[in-house]
């Protein structure tokens, strides 16, 4: 039976090792948890800060959909998704994937596949807050994010 993932979508920060704890406390069975942390590059000092927006409730069925999606293909025991938004400053975290499972490559690879299909499908806008002060152009998933998301077989679900 796939697991329940844990979905946030939130303007406060998060902490990686609070959130694996969670994943994990009271749990013998798992063997694995694979963690991805995003964060907001300074892009050489150019930039200050991202603003990241989305529409409620939207943002969070689509990644709720990807998360399931991830837990229908491996044997997961725990995945959380925690997304940020409003105004990050460089360096701060964006986003979180931990996945957990008896197994590594199952862990990887589900983190792997939610962080493509996040990159390329979770309906966030993120606009550039550069260090001069002024204001950047709204970011775009590249070509890069496609191509690695086209890795995957299609969404089952679609």
């Amino acid at each position: 039976m796939p697991c329940t993932p844990h979905i946030a979508i939130q303007r406060e920060d998060f902490d990686a090792a609070t959130e694996v704890a969670r994943l994990t406390r009271g749990r013998a069975d798992i063997g694995a948890v694979v963690t991805f942390q995003g964060l907001c590059r300074d892009e050489a000092g150019q930039l200050a800060a991202l603003e990241l927006e989305h529409y409620p409730g939207m943002a969070e069925a689509e990644i709720r959909r990807i998360a399931d999606e991830a837990a229908a293909r491996w044997p997961l025991q725990g995945l959380t998704v925690i997304h940020r938004y409003g105004l990050i400053p460089a360096g701060g975290n964006i986003v979180l994937v931990a996945a957990a499972s008896p197994h590594r490559h199952a862990a990887f690879d589900a983190a792997s596949f939610l962080m493509d299909f996040l990159k390329t499908r979770a309906p966030f806008w993120k606009r550039e807050h550069r260090a001069d002060g002024s204001h950047g152009q709204w970011v775009e998933a590249t070509a890069a994010d496609d191509e690695a998301q086209g890795r995957w077989t299609p969404f089952t679900a679609r």
